[in-house]
């Protein structure tokens, strides 16, 4: 009985110890991949019986050891002892010795198994210990999906798509001062200039199809030029013409501290392209275009013949070109 005993608790230890490989495909892709005649389904509803079966000898196994050390050494020391092999044949399970000899087993049997499972599945659904149909996988963050994203492998998601995915996901966090043009590196334009060949040669060279129209400073935007209306401007009886005239004097203001997201909605709302970036004080302080708000979605560059450069807050940085600072002045 002791010889039984002994063979029973390997048996138990060695059936636990099998690491069985399981599908982590959703319901909606194991639909998907059904319906496209792919054989990866069957496969994986005959690893789920395997693991039913498992868990079935395990359970039986497990009985009968109970049994055994009762009948082999009575009631007291019997259920002592069953007591202690039902708490730790798990951790004997994960030992690596017995790891090893029941993978080489398992090996060997999986194909015959599988074959079993895949001829029988109508019997054996009767014992499943779990239903691969019932499993969804769930999402319970934005962060969380990020990290999915992230780690999906190549073959699902290329290089590219996943970046779209992750600026996407991560456009609502941005805020309108994260990509706004910092006001150092603002061009524009006196609303009392003529539009001579001297300014339009200037607007020109600056690159820029919108342009803000200032009254004095920036903190006082007073409309927008578009070249496109002023284009012929500065010859003939137009020579006189004063910014003033050809500018659209509706101006667009929005918070620093407003998400990309509002950005993109007041843009597509307003049939703007250009909003005068303003602080709590209504100072200005940046601008910005539905171009950085596009960039800032797709997360890449768009570089058309005009930029002289790609990131103009880190040109701001090395090479401010306005400073609020007098002769005498101290920072405190």
């Amino acid at each position: 009985m002791v010889i039984v005993f002994v063979i029973i608790l390997l048996l138990l230890v060695l059936v636990a110890s099998i690491d069985i490989p399981t599908g982590s495909l959703g319901k909606f892709e194991r639909e998907r991949r059904k319906h496209q005649g792919g054989r990866e389904v069957e496969r994986e509803l005959a690893h789920t019986d395997i693991v039913s079966i498992k868990h079935i000898l395990v359970a039986l196994l497990l009985a009968a050891s109970v049994a055994l050390a009762v009948a082999t050494f009575g009631w007291v020391i019997g259920l002592v002892i069953a007591a202690v092999v039902a708490l730790e044949y798990g951790a004997a399970a994960r030992l690596a010795l017995m790891r090893s000899v029941s993978a080489k087993l398992y090996a060997r049997v999986e194909p015959s198994l599988l074959t079993l499972s895949q001829k029988h599945s109508s019997v054996l659904r009767y014992i499943r210990v779990f239903s691969p149909e019932s499993e969804e996988i769930a999402l319970h963050s934005r962060d969380e999906l990020i990290h999915v994203v992230k780690e999906a492998t190549h073959h699902v998601i290329n290089d590219n798509e996943k970046k779209l995915i992750l600026h996407g996901l991560e456009f609502p966090k941005k805020e309108v001062r994260d990509i706004m043009t910092p006001r150092s590196m603002i061009d524009a334009v006196n609303r009392s200039e003529i539009l001579g060949p001297l300014v339009l040669d200037d607007l020109h060279k600056k690159g820029h199809s919108r342009i803000p129209v200032i009254e004095s400073d920036v903190d006082h935007v007073v409309g927008v030029l578009h070249l496109r209306d002023v284009i012929g401007v500065g010859s003939g009886s137009k020579q006189t013409s004063k910014v003033e005239t050809a500018m659209e004097p509706r101006v667009f203001y929005i918070a620093e501290r407003q998400s990309l997201e509002h950005a993109l909605n007041a843009f597509i709302r307003t049939h703007h392209h250009l909003f005068i970036v303003v602080n709590e004080y209504r100072e200005t302080v940046g601008l910005l275009t539905l171009e950085d708000v596009i960039e800032a979605l797709l997360g890449r560059k768009i570089v058309d013949e005009f930029d002289a450069h790609d990131d103009l807050r880190a040109v701001a940085a090395r090479h401010p070109r306005v400073n609020t600072s007098a002769e005498h002045s101290t920072d405190v």
